[in-house]
């Protein structure tokens, strides 16, 4: 009997152990598209001629770890950059959560140039991206700098063919370390962004976006009263204006001014004393303001349910993701992409973020302030080094300057 219990008890933890196996597997979720940037080999270059900026991998200057910090970089200044990749599989994400994931470092100190990503539908040509197939992603993504006035991350949807942008300004990063940017989207419409994992931004798909149109509009059929009055205050009919009120000046003789004793009347002209302002003038004249007695208030406009305005759930749903691609202008190159992640669970790109990001940050942050510690350091001894020679050379001039004149002192005698 009791050998019977402990075979009974083992295929119960067995059959809980698979339970638990599925629950884990299905809460991992799937990921469409992860790049480290090892190598370009899941990605096409646009043959467009005008696309024509060229792509380089490496770490750059600061670092984390040079080996696992390499990343994508833009290599040309004013040029225009376009890299494709396809997904794994098309990604339908009806039901599920979409997440979007990767860094930039604008090691560069980006004064204008874009570095987002947008996600197209499957089956584009990566090859061929132009000026016309660019414009039909799904979704675009990521920081945007262009002098001190555009800061922003870009979060723009395809909507019945329609691009709609974000009406929430939300801030980017601006200066030359990695940072990492992530969407979420989910099922129940609503969004996320975070910056470096710390959330930025967060709401409803239909709130923060122009998706559809109002619940309501202004009835066409109503219209502001010809009697309606909305002036609160009005002129006192019985305030009149002073008698001789327009005949003060705005401007009198300064009774204090007297002619000056040296003025020469055939050499300076007749004196005429200065102007100055009156005291007794009080400008234009207006009537008192007092209360409207037919004032009725701001009139309202009737509002009425607008017969074009529809419901839509499947606003987040895009059924045949499958590509993403940088398309990208920059004045000034040197941006590096790194660690991008397409995938239906946040938990799969958090764990990408603390494995590819967190490690790192520190030591790159440190290496880049050392960098610029020895970088203006040797700028100081440069100058100094400047003008220290510049000095010297003065002082050779005034040196021969001195000779000269000794020698012409003894040519004279």
């Amino acid at each position: 009997r009791t050998a019977n219990v402990n075979w009974s008890f083992r295929i119960l933890s067995m059959r809980f152990s698979l339970v638990a196996l599925t629950l884990a597997l299905s809460a991992s979720g799937k990921t469409y598209l992860k790049d480290t940037f090892d190598d370009m080999s899941k990605w096409t270059k646009s043959s467009v001629d005008k696309f024509d900026g060229e792509w380089k991998l490496t770490a750059g200057e600061w670092y984390g770890d040079k080996e696992k910090d390499q990343g994508l970089q833009t290599s040309q200044d004013a040029k225009f950059y376009a890299l494709t990749a396809n997904f794994d599989e098309v990604f339908d994400n009806s039901d599920k959560d979409l997440v979007i994931q990767f860094s930039v470092k604008h090691a560069q100190k980006i004064d204008c140039g874009g570095g987002y990503v947008k996600i197209f539908p499957k089956g584009f040509d990566g090859s061929s991206l132009d000026e016309e197939s660019k414009e039909k992603y799904a979704i675009m993504f990521g920081p945007d700098i262009c002098g001190y006035s555009t800061k922003k991350v870009h979060v723009i949807f395809t909507y019945k063919g329609k691009q709609h942008l974000i009406k929430k300004d939300i801030k980017c990063e601006d200066d030359q370390l990695t940072h990492v940017y992530t969407l979420i989207v989910k099922p129940d419409q609503t969004y996320i962004v975070k910056i470096d994992g710390v959330e930025k931004a967060t709401g409803s798909l239909t709130e923060d976006w122009d998706f559809l149109p109002p619940k309501e509009i202004k009835d066409p059929d109503e219209s502001k009263p010809e009697d309606w009055v909305d002036e609160e205050m009005m002129d006192d009919p019985e305030d009149k204006k002073p008698e001789g009120y327009d005949d003060i000046p705005e401007q009198i003789v300064d009774p204090e001014a007297e002619k000056p004793e040296d003025w020469d009347d055939e050499a300076d002209g007749e004196y005429e004393a200065p102007m100055i302002d009156n005291p007794e003038y009080k400008g234009p004249w207006k009537p008192k303001r007092i209360k409207n007695p037919d004032y009725k208030g701001p009139w309202v406009h009737p509002m009425i349910p607008n017969p074009d305005y529809a419901e839509d759930d499947s606003i987040y749903k895009y059924e045949d993701l499958g590509a993403v691609a940088f398309d990208l202008w920059q004045v000034k190159s040197g941006t590096i992409f790194d660690n991008l992640i397409i995938t239906d669970s946040v938990e799969e790109a958090e764990s990408f973020l603390k494995e590819t990001y967190e490690p790192m940050k520190d030591a790159e942050k440190k290496m880049f302030e050392d960098a610029e510690k020895a970088k203006k350091e040797k700028e100081e001894a440069e100058r100094k080094a400047a003008e220290k020679a510049a000095e010297e050379e003065d002082d050779e001039e005034d040196d021969e300057e001195e000779e000269e004149e000794e020698h012409e002192g003894h040519d004279e005698l």
